[in-house]
């Protein structure tokens, strides 16, 4: 059972309906049924089935759960909702997979905490639900765990290095979520160093860094979620930082949009109603989904690490660029989501065959990575790795 049809869930529903022998019956459920009919139609073959659900509806998502019986739930809803989800999950003694960790509505702000929290009672029950399996997260701390299982005795520095290449000719958009998009990057930065988190103003650690096939590309440390998972289990880690790529004109717009107060959760009255501005202004901003059919270029997303091998230093450079136009062609969604959606499906078809097992609250990073890292391959995303070149960090 999918939940969430936006970019994202269309990618995951596409790339499990290509696989019947995994994915024998899928549900795609979202707030709007609508959606999720369209989605079913481009697919075709009465692949795919549909439901309306409230995702922040415990008993309304329990209901439609025992309706259907699936082994798995795969949430591609919005952050908020990560709980009520792995609640209903837990009632119905069902199997959880997100990309995205949980974040409270009121608040510019996401932790893993909350869903670690739940480890016990997973447990109890024998469920597994295995956290943060887009791209980053994901795909990024998957090439972590493989980078460790196979090339390092200990890793000591890991730059996550995000480039989105690509051009959608809009004067300003979000590639995913822009109520999530514009909290996550207007936030502090924040990196691991030396055992503790340093935290920075918004874009003040920039630097021009190489990106594959792509060049040169500005790029800003910001905080990302991954960066909590994996200097807890990668406790050699002396400095990990996250890099994402922003052209100054985007910039520019996300300053004049908090300075003139649209990037604000707070609520205001507008007209005798309550609204949040945030809200409003996603309204009116083009909608991520839709923006596939005149993308161009690429992303390109990796991990820059260093550390030893026995005894020597090393470094390690493992990476994949996404055609947005290519992604469009096969899923008629943008390389953004193509790149969260299929890792998504990948995790799950781990889950469903075996290759990822337990009981429990897990992220990617804690199981094995190497028949990910093969699907990887084949499902659309390849991957390509260089040792003991310049990291440029």
């Amino acid at each position: 059972m999918i939940i969430g049809a936006g970019g994202v869930g269309r990618v995951v529903a596409y790339k499990c309906a290509e696989h019947p022998e995994v994915f024998s019956e899928i549900l795609l459920a979202s707030r709007t049924k609508s959606k999720c009919d369209e989605i079913a139609r481009a697919i075709g073959g009465n692949r795919i089935q549909t439901a309306g659900v409230d995702a922040e509806n415990v008993p309304e998502l329990v209901e439609l759960i025992k309706s259907f019986g699936p082994k798995m739930v795969i949430n591609v809803a919005l952050p908020y909702q990560d709980l009520t989800i792995m609640e209903a999950c837990l009632e119905t003694g069902v199997h959880y997979l997100d990309t995205a960790n949980y974040e409270p509505k009121d608040e510019a702000k996401f932790e893993y905490s909350w869903q670690w929290a739940l480890h016990d009672r997973f447990k109890e029950k024998g469920l597994l639900a295995v956290l943060g399996c887009g791209f980053d997260p994901g795909v990024t701390s998957v090439f972590t765990k493989y980078a460790v299982k196979h090339h390092f005795d200990e890793i000591h520095y890991l730059d996550i290095v995000d480039a989105n290449a690509g051009s959608h000719g809009k004067a300003f958009a979000t590639n995913f979520n822009p109520e999530i998009n514009i909290r996550e990057v207007t936030q502090k930065g924040k990196y691991w160093e030396n055992g503790q988190w340093v935290e920075t103003e918004p874009h003040e650690i920039s630097a021009m860094l190489n990106y594959p096939e792509i060049g040169p590309k500005k790029s800003y440390v910001i905080y990302h979620e991954e960066l909590e998972s994996l200097v807890k289990n990668f406790p050699t880690l002396k400095r990990a930082r996250f890099w994402m790529t922003f052209g100054d004109e985007y910039l520019t717009h996300l300053r004049v949009i908090q300075n003139i107060g649209m990037a604000s959760i707070e609520p205001v009255m507008y007209q005798g109603m309550e609204i949040v501005p945030l809200q409003f202004l996603k309204a009116v901003l083009p909608n991520p989904g839709d923006l596939g059919e005149n993308y161009t270029g690429w992303t390109s997303i990796g991990c820059r690490i260093r550390g030893v091998k026995d005894g020597q230093e090393k470094t390690y450079y493992v990476w994949n660029n996404c055609s947005h136009e290519v992604a469009y062609k096969e899923t008629g969604t943008q390389g953004v989501s193509y790149t969260t959606g299929v890792p998504a499906m990948i995790g799950a078809m781990m889950m469903l065959t075996g290759e990822w097992s337990g009981s429990g609250v897990f992220n990617v990073e804690e199981f094995n990575p190497d028949p990910f890292m093969a699907k990887l391959n084949t499902e659309g995303l390849p991957w390509h790795e260089a040792h003991n070149v310049d990291l440029e960090v």
